[in-house]
C-alpha cells in the first residue's frame, strides 16, 4: 500500500472502505489537476451507478409512495449537493489529491470535486468486493440522509411551475446570465423570471441547482 499515505490508508479502512490495490484508491481520490494518468473520472462514472442503484432499491424496500415521488426522493439522495455532504461527513477533503493551482483556488471544498470524489471511492469499493458489501457501505453512510428531508417536499422547480400555470401564468424562464471561476469551482448565476410578475436570480456549483435555488427564492418572494 505505498502508493498511499498511512493516514490515507487508516481513514479509509475506519470509513469502511476495503483496500487491496493500492492504485484504484490513489486514482479514486486524484483530480485531474495533479496532470497524472490516472484520476477519479472512470470510477465516478462506474460509482454513480453503483449509488443510484443501492438508493432506488433502498427507496423500494421502505417508501411505499408511488413512482414519481420515489424518483424525486432518489434525485435528492443522488444528487451532487448530497454526494458532497456525504463526502465532508466522512472526512474526505483532507485527503483529496489535488494540483497546487486547484488546492488554492478551493477545489478541496467544491461541491463538483467532492461529489465526483464520494461517487469514485464508491465505484472503487464496488471493483474491490462486488455490489453487496458496497451497498451496505453506502446504506451507512447515506443513513442519516434517507431519515432526512431529502427530496420529501416538492422540488422548487416544479412548485413554481405549477403556481406559474395555476395562476394564469407563463412558465417560468430560466437564463444563466453569468459564469465565473475555474472548471473545478465553476459558479453558475441564474436568473428566472415570469411574465408580469417578476424576476430573482440564484447563485451555485452547477446550473441545475442554480436554477433550483432561483426557483425556491422565486416562490418565497413571490408565491
Amino acid at each position: 500500500m505505498s502508493e498511499l499515505s498511512s493516514d490515507t490508508r487508516k481513514w479509509l479502512t475506519g470509513v469502511g472502505f476495503t483496500l487491496n490495490r493500492a492504485g484504484l484508491w490513489r486514482d479514486a481520490l486524484t483530480h485531474g489537476s495533479t496532470g497524472e494518468a490516472g484520476n477519479y473520472e472512470r470510477l465516478e462514472f462506474l460509482g454513480d451507478r453503483v449509488l443510484g442503484l443501492t438508493v432506488a432499491e433502498w427507496l423500494y424496500e421502505r417508501d411505499q409512495s408511488a413512482e414519481g415521488k420515489l424518483a424525486q426522493r432518489l434525485n435528492a439522495l443522488v444528487s451532487r449537493n448530497q454526494c458532497a455532504a456525504r463526502a465532508r461527513a466522512i472526512g474526505a477533503p483532507a485527503h483529496i489529491r489535488l494540483g497546487k493551482q486547484a488546492r488554492d483556488d478551493g477545489a478541496a471544498d467544491s461541491d463538483n470535486v467532492l461529489g465526483d470524489i464520494m461517487e469514485a471511492l464508491l465505484g472503487a469499493n464496488f471493483l474491490e468486493v462486488g455490489f453487496a458489501p458496497t451497498r451496505d457501505l453506502i446504506r451507512t453512510i447515506w443513513s442519516e440522509a434517507m431519515d432526512g428531508a431529502a427530496g420529501r417536499s416538492k422540488h422548487p422547480k416544479s412548485a413554481l411551475q405549477e403556481w406559474a400555470a395555476g395562476n394564469q401564468r407563463k412558465p417560468p424562464e430560466y437564463e444563466v446570465v453569468n459564469i465565473e471561476g475555474p472548471d473545478h469551482a465553476r459558479k453558475f448565476t441564474v436568473r428566472v423570471s415570469v411574465h408580469k410578475v417578476g424576476a430573482v436570480e440564484a447563485t451555485a456549483s452547477g446550473k441545475q441547482d442554480a436554477q433550483t435555488e432561483a426557483a425556491r427564492l422565486f416562490m418565497e418572494k413571490y408565491g
